[in-house]
């Protein structure tokens, strides 16, 4: 049954697409051969949509805290997907995928806040239209044979064709799909190797997910798309003779990828493009309004980095060295049995839990790991049984999702719902590969109930909490996710906190020092436990982490 263009068409449309791409992702990694072949290319799409169905779901969370019926309209849904698309974009096909998001937004966005709207299919006509222009305007070198011909022949599928909006939306698809099967005719790399565009058969995932989207019906599309590998027509016939674009060498280009969020103006902007086009390729800036997502290949990474610094506010920057990555890939790793996969929120803590034998997903301040991150974590443990830590409360939902996941592909998984760092050091303390994996998970998950834990924060702003008001600035100490104690000093309310937890009875106390904490604040807490609390052990590490000042643990 049709489903109008609005909130909750967007909201399926990002499951639906997720959904798609999880299901294609290794097929898509398998053929990305353009324009590095670095394998990674439906992970890349795969995380960008996850972290734009992320911003989604947020919005209408938001409403339903607000009170029963309240729903986003199509604008505040069809920006959020796009933000977070902006914002969690990953490689060049998922930052390109980003734009065109980003472009379609531009139209229904401006039609869905209360304006005059017109039909569906008008307004998808136009926003298929503004996505291809805004995604040539984002690439510094367009190359055809790309997801760009993909996207472009979407739109020019849907200019020409009349009715409803799933009516046009099949179009687009069905355009996209000729398109991909085109692309080795286009790119002569993809032709040598034999397959279709990677980011292009990402797109075309996408776009099935807005036909069942808007038809009310299931992945309507994923029967029917096109096989990645060579295996039709132009194989068999030859690519025609007017065709056959240019050749791209698949050999040795730029070392490393670089990518990063940037806080900066149009004109800076401007500026850095042309810096940044002369330092490497592959270049992609998109966004607006003072955040862009800038992606470029260089050998010289620093230099990358610092035209950003000069820009404006580059952030969560990312670097990949393309060689280490090859060759990663195509080692061969013989699986292990039994792993464990820890988050954990600074780099001390990682190092500590990586010596302990764990996978480390080490989080970045102020970026959440994505449910695809985790799943790749997994993966990189190559082990036929994994116990997933995700030392969070706010991530079970994000871990719960990775584990299923990974289940799908064939490995056991275990979630043991870890809230705090303190309380994964003490589910790695007591495992044993060598027990059966039901022991071994029963003994971890005891060990980290039995540890309370709390943190140490500094309060950002006035607000209410279950100890009373707090101030900007005052620090807070939570116990066990609640505020229990209000303080003005680390040390001192460090202690207070100490004081109750150990109240009820505790034989060893874990404490992780935050980046900037002094080494005498765990002195004096040491000192405080031996004095007031006999046969009390203490542990004391540097754990890097960045928005607890400090972590404690009782067990």
């Amino acid at each position: 049954m049709p489903h109008p263009l609005d909130a909750d068409a967007v909201r399926a449309w990002c499951a639906l697409a997720l959904d798609a791409l999880g299901g294609a992702r290794e097929e898509i990694d398998a053929i990305n051969v353009y324009p590095v072949a670095d394998g990674d290319t439906g992970t890349n799409l795969y995380l960008t949509v996850e972290s734009a169905a992320r911003a989604v779901d947020a919005v209408f969370d938001a409403h339903a805290t607000t009170g029963p019926g309240s729903r986003p309209g199509l604008a505040e849904a069809v920006r959020a997907m796009a933000h977070g698309a902006l914002i969690g974009a990953r490689g060049n096909s998922g930052t390109i995928l980003a734009q065109l998001l980003r472009g379609m937004a531009e139209v229904l966005a401006a039609t869905g806040g209360g304006q005059e709207a017109g039909d569906d299919a008008t307004l998808l006509r136009r926003a298929l239209r503004r996505a291809v222009e805004s995604a040539y305007e984002g690439v510094a070198r367009p190359v055809e044979g790309t997801v760009l011909s993909v996207a472009t022949a979407a739109a020019e599928a849907a200019e020409v064709t009349p009715g409803d909006g799933p009516a046009v939306a099949r179009a687009a698809y069905e355009g996209a799909l000729t398109a991909l099967a085109a692309t080795p005719c286009q790119l002569e790399v993809l032709g040598r190797a034999g397959v279709v565009d990677a980011g292009g058969k990402g797109l075309v995932e996408v776009l099935g997910a807005l036909v069942a989207a808007l038809t009310g019906g299931p992945g309507a599309a994923r029967s029917t798309a096109a096989p990645a590998h060579a295996a039709h027509d132009w194989l068999a016939g030859g690519c025609p003779a007017e065709a056959g674009g240019p050749d791209v060498p698949a050999g040795d280009g730029p070392a490393f990828e670089v990518i990063y969020l940037l806080e900066a103006d149009d004109a800076a902007v401007a500026r850095l493009r042309a810096r940044l086009d002369a330092l490497g390729e592959s270049l992609v800036v998109v966004g607006g309004d003072g955040l862009w997502n800038v992606h470029v290949h260089v050998d010289d990474a620093g230099a990358a980095v610092e035209a950003g610094i000069d820009a404006g506010r580059p952030y969560r920057v990312r670097i990949t060295h393309f060689g280490a990555a090859a060759t990663e890939r195509t080692r061969v790793h013989e699986p292990v049995q039994r792993a464990v996969v820890a988050v954990v929120p600074g780099e001390g803590l990682a190092a500590l839990c990586a010596e302990a034998g764990a996978t480390v997903v080490t989080v970045r301040p102020g970026e959440p790991p994505a449910s695809g991150e985790l799943v790749q974590a997994v993966r990189r443990a190559n082990a036929r049984e994994v116990v997933l830590l995700p030392n969070d409360a706010d991530l079970r939902h994000t871990a719960a999702a990775a584990a299923e996941q990974a289940r799908a592909e064939g490995v056991r998984v275990a979630l043991i719902p870890t809230r705090s760092p303190v309380q994964g050091i003490a589910a790695l303390a007591v495992h044993e590969p060598g027990r059966r994996f039901d022991e071994d998970v029963v003994a971890m998950t005891s060990a980290a109930g039995a540890t309370r834990h709390a943190e140490l924060v500094v309060a950002e702003r006035q607000s209410w909490t279950m100890a009373g008001v707090c101030q900007a600035g005052d620090v807070l100490g939570l116990i066990d996710g609640d505020v229990a104690v209000i303080g003005a000093e680390l040390a001192a309310t460090a202690e207070t906190v100490l004081d109750r937890m150990l109240a009820a009875g505790g034989e060893m106390v874990t404490l992780v020092l935050g980046a900037d904490v002094p080494e005498a604040v765990a002195d004096r807490l040491q000192r405080h436990v031996r004095g007031g609390h006999l046969a009390v052990d203490t542990v004391v590490y540097r754990g890097g982490q960045h928005a607890a000042r400090l972590i404690i643990g009782v067990e």
